[in-house]
């Protein structure tokens, strides 16, 4: 997961303030560059990779349990799922709190 979002945030670009600002807004925010994803589909493809990664831990642990995986096995798939449901709480605990400024923000 942890590379997963590495790769993902390293195709986010940051937005550019245009110095002619006439209408109040920066040209870059928003409009995402050009073939690059959006905040929005960066988690969305982060948010598939951790629901992929979970579902597969529980595939190799079912399959451990029929003896068809190894030991070794099952248990790195649980520990990269532990690994992103961590990952997720985080950036999920991030968020909430990124939200609980700005609504604390006078306007």
């Amino acid at each position: 997961m942890i590379p997963a979002i590495s790769s993902a945030l390293s195709r986010v670009e940051t937005p550019r303030i245009d110095s002619g600002m006439t209408t109040g807004h920066s040209a870059g925010i928003g409009a995402g560059a050009a073939g690059q994803p959006d905040f929005a589909s960066v988690m969305a493809q982060v948010t598939t990779n951790a629901v992929d990664t979970i579902k597969n831990a529980e595939a190799v642990s079912v399959k451990g349990i029929n003896g068809e995986a190894s030991t070794q096995s099952v248990v790195n798939a649980v520990m990269d799922a532990e690994r992103t449901l961590t990952t997720a709480v985080a950036i999920r605990d991030k968020v909430v709190s990124a939200y609980q400024e700005l609504s604390r923000m006078a306007i």
